[in-house]
């Protein structure tokens, strides 16, 4: 009896020791690992307890793997930091992305996770069009959809963070980053960021699903000087507001995660040092809460750019501008903490700094679920639902530019010459910025038309390289072009002829051009196949050409839906989003200039003042009719609804898809406006002899207002004209 005592004894003061230390374990553990506290708690009991140099690292991004940017040449990180903020991730291997993971989770005092970024731009594994081309679809949820398959394919992988979407309002088509965005109009990208947002982040980062966005690059980059990679950019506070912040601002109000400072000098100010865009506008206006990460050695930059005598002042310069984190340079790493402890630096400046970087890695989840499954590629990469939805992608960017004498679809062929470097190439199909996409996954133009063209004979020849010099191949070409009915040259650019650093002339290689004028000699139908990053100079092929078809650059599945298109069981639908000009020396040109001080004067003497294709041109192999303009009042006051509608009919005989623009002019106005301004448009199928009703509810203060240079809105009484094609109507703003 005294024995089972003891035991009972025994028993419950065991239970009360382990009772203790249960309760001592829970209240020792820190909040930001309490995955059910509120993330703003969670981040500030973590900053409370990190030291500076922790801090520190937090806002560095360095690298680990190979680096095949050849524009970012760099040793790849031979010892990750445990404490590193972020790394460039170049690889896609789940087991030693865990392992670096593990690496910070585990041996760094405090646990933080790594937060892994990559460019991601159109596609991580399964590739689709370039931002241009997608532009070109004017199918933002069809974009949004591409950007959840990327978002998929990186997650799995180990990428927790792109550097998409790239939203720099372009104009000079000789810019080569005019690929990675979304063409010449505010309104376009931002409706495009908004998708890209979405498509990404999905409604929840934590999802692993999704992945953080970055919208880049801020601001003003598109407007380099001549087109030239890097270059100074001459932008008034009035243009800024008015062409440049709409984009980055509707990607806030998506919930953008994070922004990339850009590497542009924006009126003597560097983008990547500039407090007003980057605090003032980013952070006290839009009130965004995410963080702003350089770009590619900007900080460093800043030396050269003139504005910094030092890395230890260029370092001090971005980050009280509103940069929060170094991309690559280690400026951050090297002078941060000497700053701070000189006083140059507030310490609070930092907390809210690291607390930025946290508050992503939070949203992610990266805390509470910091490694990701290892699935085999085939479980990952190239799934057939995400094949579907990219080759429609491809299907709706691709524009018909010319079409004479009804010389597609080619269903009447019986022999067709496939000729040109671009015909059976796979590795430029997939562009610049490509992330891990490989060649073997491409479906040529050549394998398209094989599947496509079942019972008609395909002759092929290559013709000439992509540039150079050697001709010696235009002989086979012209004989084998000799027993075809029709010829396809299929023509372009390489793909690291666009993308960062990739300023060019507009104009296809000579070799390439002579080939086609030699092959028109055969006077056979010449159908010219163009795959390339940016708009063309075309003055000398055009004439020669019958029928043009830009694919731009469609990523893996390109060949089926180009197939498609020539042989008319696909009805083509693309249209432009960036002017194509007569000739380069016409550039600027793009749609929404401002109106000249006299009319129909001023323009070159030895050119057309119009260009060869005008922004949002495009033909199908139907036709639409556009009936009246009907608004729901002619006469209108501050704060009542404006509805405006048009019926367009497919008066042909094929079905079709018809993207309706709406355009606004205000021809009389405190300051001088743009000739028009898009301000929304809808894409609809319209069956064969179907009338379909276009619907533009008007927001008075958003589309009829103009922003001054302090970013403030201003809507003023008067006429205003909106336009859908010729159709116009006046609408009367009255007080």
């Amino acid at each position: 009896m005294k024995m089972k005592r003891l035991t009972i004894i025994s028993c419950l003061l065991l239970l009360g020791i382990m009772n203790s230390s249960f309760a001592q374990a829970k209240k020792e553990k820190p909040l930001y690992k309490d995955a059910n506290a509120p993330v703003e708690k969670r981040i500030n009991d973590l900053v409370s307890r990190m030291t500076l140099e922790e801090k520190v690292y937090q806002l560095n991004q360095v690298l680990v793997g190979n680096n095949d940017n050849p524009n970012n040449v760099g040793e790849a990180v031979k010892k990750v930091p445990a404490e590193i903020g972020s790394l460039i991730y170049f690889g896609y291997d789940p087991v030693f992305r865990n392992s670096v993971q593990r690496h910070a989770m585990e041996e760094s005092r405090l646990g933080i996770p790594i937060l892994f970024g990559y460019d991601v731009i159109h596609g991580f594994r399964t590739i689709y069009p370039i931002s241009l081309g997608q532009a070109c679809s004017w199918n933002p949820e069809l974009v949004k959809r591409s950007c959840s398959v990327a978002a998929q394919e990186a997650r799995i992988s180990g990428v927790d963070w792109t550097f998409s979407p790239m939203i720099d309002v372009a104009r000079d088509p000789r810019w080569g980053r005019v690929a990675e965005g979304y063409g010449e109009d505010p309104y376009t990208n931002a409706v495009f960021a908004v998708a890209s947002v979405q498509g990404y982040q999905g409604t929840d980062l934590s999802n692993t699903k999704n992945i953080a966005a970055c919208l880049k690059h801020y601001v003003g980059y598109g407007a380099s000087e001549g087109g030239r990679d890097y270059t100074y950019s001459e932008i008034s506070k009035q243009t800024l507001w008015n062409t440049y912040l709409p984009p980055f601002e509707a990607g806030v109000k998506a919930g953008a995660a994070t922004l990339m400072s850009a590497f542009n000098d924006i009126s003597g100010v560097p983008a990547s040092s500039n407090h007003y865009t980057l605090t003032e506008v980013l952070k006290d206006k839009w009130k965004h809460d995410g963080f702003v990460v350089s770009d590619w050695d900007a900080v460093k930059q800043l030396i050269r750019q003139g504005v910094a005598g030092s890395k230890k002042e260029a370092t001090l310069k971005a980050f009280q501008a509103g940069v929060e984190m170094d991309m690559n340079d280690r400026y951050y790493l090297q002078s941060l903490a000497e700053l701070v402890n000189e006083g140059a630096i507030p310490i609070e400046k930092i907390n809210d700094a690291v607390g930025r970087v946290l508050r992503v890695k939070f949203r992610l989840g990266l805390f509470d679920n910091p490694y990701i499954p290892v699935k085999a590629e085939d479980k990952r990469y190239l799934l057939p639902e995400n094949l579907k939805t990219v080759e429609k992608l491809v299907e709706e960017s691709i524009v018909l530019l010319k079409n004479e004498k009804n010389t597609l679809p080619l269903s009447t062929k019986s022999r067709l010459a496939v000729i040109g470097p671009m015909a059976k190439n796979k590795e430029h199909l997939l562009g610049s910025w490509s992330a891990h996409g490989k060649a073997e996954d491409v479906v040529s133009i050549y394998e398209g038309l094989e599947s496509e063209f079942k019972n008609m004979k395909l002759l092929y020849a290559e013709g000439c390289d992509f540039d150079g010099n050697d001709t010696s191949k235009f002989a086979e070409a012209t004989k084998v072009a000799q027993g075809a009915d029709a010829i396809l040259v299929c023509l372009g650019e390489k793909k690291t002829w666009s993308g960062e650093n990739g300023s060019r002339t507009l104009s296809l290689p000579q070799i390439q051009e002579n080939l086609l004028l030699e092959l028109k000699k055969l006077g056979k139908p010449i159908v010219l196949i163009l795959s390339n990053g940016r708009p063309l100079e075309l003055n000398r092929i055009e004439p020669a050409s019958d029928a043009i078809v830009e694919i731009w650059q469609p990523g893996v599945n390109g060949g089926r839906p180009v197939a498609g298109i020539l042989s008319g069981r696909i009805n083509p639908s693309g249209k432009l989003a960036m002017t194509f000009p007569y000739s380069a020396e016409q550039i600027p040109i793009y749609y929404n200039m401002r109106q000249s001080a006299r009319k129909n004067k001023g323009g070159y003497q030895d050119i057309p003042n119009n260009p060869r294709y005008e922004f949002t041109y495009g033909l199908s192999y139907t036709t639409f009719k556009y009936g009246e303009l009907k608004a729901s009042q002619l006469k209108i006051k501050h704060g009542d609804k404006l509805v405006v509608e048009i019926p367009v009919t497919n008066t042909g005989i094929r079905d079709g898809a018809e993207t309706v623009h709406w355009f606004i002019s205000d021809p009389v106005c405190s300051i001088t406006r743009p000739i028009k301004e898009l301000k929304f448009f809808e894409k609809q199928v319209i069956k064969a002899g179907e009338t379909k009703i276009f619907r533009f509810e008007v927001d008075l203060d958003r589309d009829f207002s103009y922003v001054d240079e302090t970013g403030k809105r201003v809507l003023e009484s008067g006429d205003y004209f909106i336009s859908v094609k010729e159709n116009n109507i006046i609408v009367e703003l009255v007080n």
